[in-house]
């Protein structure tokens, strides 16, 4: 579909791409993967033609549409959201646009006979073209992937200019994914979702019908959408079949054979190095000498990429806390007219791993300020333990470094005596090193100042740490540094990211923050989705009101600290959690089990009997539809306007209600398939 052949690219000295070919095929779905700075995104701007190889061809079809999407400097002024993300069909809306012109055309006699001929055959082949293009689902469309990505529906209408600069890159990503060009590049698109769009992205890419390539430095986001991951490095593409965990398994495995060939070889070479040293100026081996120096000089040599330095760090000593850490009672906060908490109580013990989870807007980062003690409730209290240090990264903490000390000043300024020895460590595990640490923190870009900020936490004492979005901009190097560093952390920890694979590994509780309230779901990440779905199939199977009122919002232990029902301990699913010997199911399992199969065949015949309702509605909307193209198309019909007009208008509106009743038919079919 789309092929690099014989690309060279570099910057001076520095050479990126040497005589490359590549190719990448239709629906195939592909994550560069390279350090920072090897290139990957100059090849996503070269493939989208923003940059021009300085040798070589892309080779792509003359009709392929391209979409990319750049890691900023996005922004989108003068139309609401809801208009911005409909650009994507130009194509389409400028047809309604010239429908809608020649209904009003037709609606006046001023034309010949021939002109009222031309125009009818102009708009039928417009209606028709129209209709086979999907146009009256449009807003259905913009609606669905605006949603998917954490737009309100209050923001639909909203202009796009007093959007921030993180919803300014969702409102590109939403145009791109909806105008679904046939290569779709994206570079960070995860940047600034939270989990539920994430999760929507994931399912949304590896459902799309045409190739994506794209970079990303979230480990599980890779793993649920690519299908291959090519990799940057000396100088050319290196292919590896499978998702992001079989590209790592499989690159160590590749080093480690490389490594060992060229050791192989370099003892070979070393062997005849030393004979012809030996038997240079014998007469009797002048033949066998220039045999070798001749294969020496064919021999290619191996290369072998520099070994990625594997940083290990354990945080600084801090005494222990006592056992209770932080709680929260009867705590409520507003700003203005909006209530962000109504009553939460929460009670954080030694050693828990919590995790804040919610949209954007939620509340997630007014939490942690009151957990810290930076910003007070409008009511409730907070109570700290006994012994606790603790330590707060808030999310705009790179902005809160000293712009005129050097980064090693920066780190050396509060660390510990003790912890000095290991601050080039830590630079160089955070992609600091070299001049580098003499650089001083205004010439940083966003992404090395959170690298600095978060390595500067990590030498700092502490038995708890409230870490608001810590890996953001950080590579997946940086990223397993501080992922190790927290996994060996003997204290207690309440953090917030958008990164699964950082969820998964870290937290043994979440919170679910929204709607006023923070409800506690003790168990891991996985644990906490199945729960939180089982929760809300049961909820919808039997709208029963002993259910509601055993919801998250009755008290429990603790004061009003909230555990929803599927959140206790019930093993989940086969193949989620940890692995568990199968118990004996007793009699209330068993009942339960049944009731809730009755409960899932009950929901399978509702299905498909407004699948047939929506099947009969639509057919009967069709046919009106094709009465009224019969009524149009008679001679004279558009010489009366203001008859004409109504019938016009029941046409107009009966495609956007087949329309609307087929995409609802659509939907209802997925949930069947799966």
């Amino acid at each position: 579909m789309i092929q690099l052949s014989a690309l060279s690219k570099s910057f001076g000295d520095r050479v990126l791409l040497d005589n490359v070919t590549w190719q990448i095929d239709d629906r195939e779905r592909v994550g560069l993967s390279g350090p920072n700075g090897a290139g990957k995104t100059t090849l996503l701007r070269m493939l989208a033609g923003l940059d021009e190889p300085d040798s070589g061809v892309v080779v792509k079809p003359t009709a392929l549409t391209i979409g990319y999407l750049r890691q900023d400097g996005l922004t989108h002024s003068g139309r609401t959201l809801r208009q911005e993300a409909a650009l994507a069909f130009r194509p389409l809306l400028e047809m309604r646009d010239e429908i809608a012109q020649l209904e009003d055309r037709l609606g006046h006699d001023e034309a010949s006979q021939a002109e009222h001929e031309a125009m009818l055959t102009r708009y039928s082949e417009l209606q028709e073209a129209f209709k086979r293009g999907e146009g009256y689902s449009i807003d259905l469309k913009v609606t669905q992937v605006l949603r998917g990505l954490g737009f309100s529906e209050a923001d639909l209408d909203k202009p796009t200019e007093t959007f921030s600069g993180g919803w300014q890159m969702r409102i590109a990503l939403a145009r791109l994914l909806l105008g679904r060009p046939g290569l779709l590049l994206l570079d960070e698109p995860t940047n600034h979702l939270d989990l539920d769009a994430r999760n929507w992205l994931e399912e949304y890419l590896t459902a799309y019908p045409h190739a994506v390539i794209l970079v990303s430095h979230d480990r599980f986001f890779l793993d649920a959408v690519v299908t291959r991951i090519t990799e940057i490095g000396m100088r050319t593409l290196t292919d590896y079949v499978g998702n992001y965990s079989t590209y790592v398994r499989e690159r160590d495995a590749r080093m480690e054979r490389l490594r060992q060939q060229k050791h192989e070889q370099d003892e070979e070479l070393e062997r005849m190095r030393a004979f012809i040293n030996r038997f240079r100026y014998q007469a009797t081996k002048a033949a066998q000498v220039q045999s070798r120096i001749k294969m020496l000089d064919k021999i290619v040599r191996i290369e072998v990429p520099p070994e990625r330095k594997r940083v290990h760090f354990h945080f600084p000593q801090c005494q222990k806390s006592g056992r209770m850490v932080l709680e929260l009672a009867h705590l409520r906060k507003a700003y203005g007219a909006q209530r962000v908490f109504n009553d939460v109580n929460l009670h954080i013990e030694r050693g828990d791993r919590i995790a804040l989870l919610g949209p954007n807007g939620a509340g997630k980062s007014t939490l942690m300020r009151m957990l810290t003690g930076v910003e007070a409730p409008d009511a409730g209290s907070r109570t700290e333990g006994h012994q606790v240090v603790m330590q707060y990264f808030a999310q705009d903490e790179a902005s809160r470094l000293d712009p005129t000390l050097t980064v090693y000043q920066t780190l050396a300024g509060d660390s510990p005596i003790h912890m000095v020895p290991q601050i080039r460590t830590i630079l160089g595990g955070f992609l600091f090193s070299g001049d580098d640490i003499e650089k001083p923190v205004r010439v940083l870009s966003g992404g090395e100042r959170t690298r600095l900020a978060v390595a500067r936490m990590l030498l700092r004492p502490a038995n708890t740490l409230l870490l608001d979005e810590p890996t953001n901009h950080l590579d997946l190097d940086s990223k397993d540094v501080l992922l190790e560093a927290l996994e060996d952390f003997g204290g207690t920890l309440i953090f917030v990211s958008h990164d699964r694979y950082f969820v998964d590994k870290l937290a043994n509780k979440v919170i679910d923050i929204g709607g006023g309230g923070a409800i506690v779901y003790p168990g891991r990440y996985e644990e906490f989705l199945w729960s939180k779905k089982s929760r809300a199939e049961l909820l919808r199977a039997t709208g029963d009101a002993a259910v509601a009122a055993s919801s998250p919002a009755s008290p429990k232990s603790r004061g009003d600290q909230r555990t929803p029902p599927a959140a206790k301990p019930v093993a989940p699913p086969t193949g989620q959690g940890s692995a568990a010997k199968p118990q004996p199911v007793s009699y209330e399992e068993k009942k339960r089990s049944d009731a809730e199969q009755r409960r899932a065949r009950r929901h399978a015949e509702s299905r498909q009997r407004r699948i047939q309702d929506l099947e009969t509605r639509i057919a009967e909307r069709e046919q009106a539809i094709r009465d009224l193209e019969s009524a149009m198309s008679a001679p004279g019909f558009y010489e009366n306007h203001a008859e004409a007009k109504p019938v016009i208008d029941r046409h107009q509106s009966l495609m956007w209600e087949v329309g609307d009743l087929m995409h609802q038919w659509e939907l209802l079919q997925s949930e069947t398939e799966v």
